[in-house]
């Protein structure tokens, strides 16, 4: 693990507020078109990725729908020259050691934020949001432990409330992406998917939620987003204090992730939470752990300290396996784990 140069450190910096300040909205791909039916005529919203186009139905040629969509016209129009700047200062950072992603995961993230998961509150969980945080804290991390196919989307359903978006239905977006994406079916043919895949490629999405009280053992919906996810002991803990986050891809496309001091710890929890056949996860939740808190602990302590006073408000169960997780992590890890506590 080595540290990033300082000038992308700040071009890092540059790019997360210029993406939150910004009305760049993403329309890659996207051109109204009309046809005629039946004698009248009607528009639509038109995908292209690659030679694959899709259409999806806006409304009858009114004057309400024609402002419609000179009003989003404008929109992109106006974002041009900001996006621009973000695409230059995307190829600046990767030139600089920022880490990115493939073309198809930025595809499929920039689709997630165009639905608007995360102004919704959805968070990015899982290896997606570890490598985010290499860029975050200016560090290049060791490309061993980067490899990953799965995008996890963490929602939780008690932030919705009164939200619900009539306009914003995620599996809709998903499906009709153009990147053909499938639904993968739950192991309970009677329950509702929580997972997608994009065919002929390895990489999915799973979509999860904090499951608070006594397992239901079905997923749960979440209306805001009109999707199922997956319920998850304990990923309250991280959705908590979650903080948005830029991916170095494409025009910058922000995301939520968790902070990284109660990602390490949790990752602690989840390898002792692991079966017993999944030591090779379990040596990666760890790994990631210790990487994390080393980073932490010399630049940023007080996040640790506030990461174990909040664990220390979750049940019982949650801080004895956070202290049996961080039994296995290194010596010195360790040490500087239990001065804190």
């Amino acid at each position: 693990m080595r540290e990033l140069p300082q000038s992308t450190q700040l071009l890092y910096t540059q790019l997360l507020s210029q993406c939150l300040q910004a009305n760049a909205p993403a329309h890659r791909g996207l051109s109204f078109v009309s046809k005629s039916i039946k004698g009248g005529r009607h528009w639509y919203l038109q995908l292209t990725i690659g030679s694959r186009k899709t259409q999806h139905y806006v409304g009858p040629d009114t004057p309400e729908v024609r402002t419609l969509i000179e009003n989003e016209k404008q929109l992109w129009k106006e974002a041009e020259p900001d996006r621009a700047a973000r695409e230059q200062l995307v190829s600046m950072l990767i030139s600089g050691g920022a880490l990115t992603v493939s073309a198809a995961e930025a595809r499929l993230l920039e689709v997630l934020e165009r639905a608007g998961v995360f102004l919704l509150g959805g968070v990015l969980v899982g290896s997606h949001a570890f490598s985010i945080y290499g860029n975050m804290l200016g560090v290049e991390w060791p490309t061993r432990i980067l490899e990953t196919h799965d995008i996890d989307i963490a929602g939780d359903e008690r932030v919705t409330v009164g939200i619900d978006d009539p306009k914003t239905n995620l599996r809709q977006a998903l499906l009709e992406s153009g990147m053909g994406v499938v639904e993968v079916p739950a192991l309970d043919r009677k329950s509702p998917s929580t997972a997608f895949r994009i065919q002929g490629k390895q990489l999915s999405v799973d979509l999860l939620t904090p499951l608070v009280g006594k397992p239901a053992g079905k997923p749960v919906l979440l209306p805001a987003l009109k999707t199922y996810a997956e319920p998850v002991r304990f990923l309250d803990y991280l959705m908590e204090s979650a903080q948005p986050a830029v991916l170095v891809a494409r025009a910058g496309i922000v995301v939520n992730v968790p902070a990284p001091a109660r990602f390490a710890l949790h990752k602690l929890v989840t390898a002792v939470r692991r079966p017993a056949a999944q030591q090779t996860k379990v040596r990666k939740d760890l790994v990631q752990a210790e990487l994390l808190l080393e980073v932490l602990f010399r630049d940023r302590p007080g996040d640790i300290s506030l990461a174990i006073k909040a664990a220390r408000q979750m049940p019982d169960k949650f801080f004895a396996q956070l202290v049996s997780g961080a039994e296995r992590l290194s010596d010195q890890s360790l040490k500087q784990l239990l001065a804190e506590q």
